[in-house]
């Protein structure tokens, strides 16, 4: 059998293209789009890359959150991981990895964390006794809420229930406790991160620029997905929000239909991003539950780029690192690949093959 283009493409990668520097990933800076416009279909053609709809075997690659809030240090959620330097690190790993394998990556679908500040999970939501904000990182539990350590601040019942805070308080004390019930992680106060029309709510610079580089030389538009904005519940998969009803059993929100059923038509769908404690293994655990419900088998299609993800570390505070690796060792053993982003996709266990 004659050796596809593709897999040419995947065994022998070209290289980087000249304008990538890898010391300029954590930083912030503007995309030059049309130069790169430009470069990225001069890349294409004399690399032999063709448009992706020739794709005999159709790759998604789904990036959780690379945005500047979580991946430049010093912003406001910035994931350090266990060695300091996490989601710089992951990002100029994944930079590369989309450089590389360009030929092979059909669509590049990326989430956008997106917050208002008057939302459930920020300081403002929430006043104790004495009218004082609770502190970024205070995890609020029910029975806080019922023995009035924590109570809904007064002035969220104008913007968010027509002033009603009776409704209010009684929802904020059903959310607490549907996150119990459900096996969740508690309702957690961050501090204002994500918001919508800010830099911190942005791509990565670096990461924004391999994605339209991608998107230019495959001729293949890029997907934006948002998600977050419901003041009324965390939202840290992409694929549906924490709770999705009310203590009368009311919609709260719903599921990301459309975007689950985009996800699984891909032959093979790869996940990288932040944070490998949240957002990424929210949005795996979500798709597994719909893949065990449709077709267990279809679990060996997703492959986890395990270097280009970290856990939520807060020295001295916080230190996801466990609860991120039990999440992705189950994923794992529902059939799910833990893969890293240098080694070659077709060295890839059950990585599919173009039928040609």
């Amino acid at each position: 059998m004659n050796t596809t283009l593709q897999e040419l493409t995947v065994k022998a990668p070209a290289g980087l293209p000249p304008h990538f520097d890898p010391e300029r990933v954590g930083e912030i800076w503007r995309v030059p789009y049309q130069q790169r416009a430009a470069e990225a279909e001069l890349w294409a053609k004399e690399q032999g890359i063709p448009p992706a709809e020739a794709d005999r075997v159709r790759v998604g690659l789904l990036l959780i959150d690379v945005q500047n809030t979580f991946c430049i240090p010093g912003f406001e959620l910035f994931v350090a991981g266990s060695g300091g330097l996490g989601a710089v690190e992951d990002n100029r790993r994944l930079c590369q990895f989309i450089y590389r394998n360009l030929a092979c990556l059909t669509q590049i679908i990326a989430t956008l964390d997106t917050h208002t500040a008057m939302q459930i999970f920020h300081p403002v939501f929430w006043v104790d006794a004495q009218g004082a904000h609770p502190e970024p990182a205070t995890a609020i539990s029910a029975a806080d809420i019922r023995c009035g350590r924590w109570r809904v601040n007064p002035a969220m019942a104008a913007n968010l229930t027509q002033g009603d805070l009776t409704r209010l308080q009684v929802y904020a004390l059903h959310y607490a406790e549907q996150l119990e019930q459900g096996g969740k992680y508690p309702l957690i106060v961050w501090p204002y991160h994500s918001m919508l029309g800010g830099i911190g709510h942005a791509l990565v610079p670096a990461v924004e620029e391999a994605i339209f580089f991608h998107g230019m030389a495959r001729l293949s538009q890029p997907s934006l997905q948002l998600k977050g904005a419901n003041p009324l519940t965390e939202n840290y998969s992409v694929l549906s929000p924490e709770v999705l009803t009310g203590p009368e059993g009311d919609p709260i929100d719903e599921k990301n239909e459309l975007l689950i059923h985009h996800l699984l038509q891909f032959d093979a769908l790869i996940v990288a991003g932040q944070a490998k404690s949240h957002c990424v293994a929210w949005t795996v655990s979500d798709l597994l539950q719909e893949i065990q419900a449709t077709d267990p088998s279809l679990a060996k299609k997703v492959y986890l780029l395990e270097d280009c993800t970290s856990p939520v570390v807060i020295p001295g505070v916080v230190d996801f690192s466990e609860q991120a690796e039990a999440a992705f060792a189950r994923f794992a053993e529902a059939g799910m690949h833990r893969v890293r982003s240098t080694d070659p996709i077709w060295e890839w266990p059950e990585f599919p093959r173009d039928p040609s």
